[in-house]
């Protein structure tokens, strides 16, 4: 227990255990909204298609995450447009923006000179090498993330479950869907860092998986997720420094190993 008790005496791991409350916020409460409205394989389209991003920053010479931001929101504008303006099929949609910012973030990853040394943190995360910078934009965004669910959360709680009542009801769907979509490319990059661009859509939605296990209200959802999600993160975050293993895997093996034990002890009960 000591030994757990003075890892907080780390810079590093304070950082990396902050990381870990705010990214269970945004992810608890952008993955409940995901998994209601069954959207997941947007947020994967969105997700890989940030790889654009952090390709054009390392040829380029600047911040990855601002790469990565704004080809996540084009992608996420960009799927919204083609699914609803343009009429293609949302499936196909999603493949297009999904092909397109992976290949283009191998070509700017092949075109960049030299080695590369920090791309493997952007593809499967590592929590202990999160910044201060980093942590404010992961702090304003769960002040975003959080104030809007609650200053609108009858009208996205609407949209979430019966998108056609909301706009017989004359609530403002299309703008709602376009703000919404924005918030979750912000989730998704803003916490690569911590599982990475292969591994987020895992924290998107198996935390989510775990707390439909014990309610089926919208609100109580948004809470357990949020709290699974920070007890698997914590929890890995701990194994993979002690076994010394990837933060990312450590912290997805986790939530799957809960998400496991929660299913067997409830079908148990």
């Amino acid at each position: 227990m000591s030994a757990l008790i003075e890892l907080f005496n780390y810079d590093f791991f304070q950082k990396a255990f902050l990381a870990a409350v705010f990214a269970s916020i945004s992810c608890g409460i952008i993955g409940s909204y995901i998994v209601s409205r069954r959207i997941v394989f947007i947020s994967g389209g969105i997700t890989h298609a940030s790889f654009g991003g952090i390709g054009l920053a390392f040829l380029l010479g600047f911040n990855p995450l601002l790469g990565a931001v704004l080809f996540a929101v084009a992608a996420a504008l960009g799927i919204q447009f083609f699914t609803k303006v343009a009429e293609i099929r949302e499936d196909s949609s999603i493949a297009i923006w999904w092909s397109l910012g992976m290949a283009l973030g191998i070509i700017f990853v092949f075109l960049t000179p030299g080695y590369t040394p920090n791309l493997m943190s952007y593809l499967f995360g590592n929590i202990l090498t999160v910044t201060s910078s980093e942590l404010w934009w992961m702090l304003t965004l769960n002040l975003v993330i959080t104030g809007f669910f609650a200053l609108f959360f009858q009208k996205i709680l609407y949209i979430a479950f019966d998108e056609e009542f909301a706009r017989t009801a004359g609530l403002p769907v299309q703008l709602f869907n376009y703000l919404i979509i924005v918030l979750i490319a912000l989730t998704v990059v803003l916490n690569i860092r911590v599982v990475g661009i292969i591994l987020i859509l895992s924290l998107l939605t198996i935390p989510q998986a775990s707390a439909n296990l014990f309610t089926k209200d919208f609100k109580a959802l948004l809470i357990l997720s949020s709290v699974f999600a920070f007890v698997g993160t914590i929890a890995g975050l701990f194994i993979s420094y002690f076994l010394d293993i990837p933060s990312g895997a450590a912290i997805i093996f986790t939530l799957v190993v809960m998400f496991a034990i929660l299913r067997i002890g409830k079908a148990l009960v």
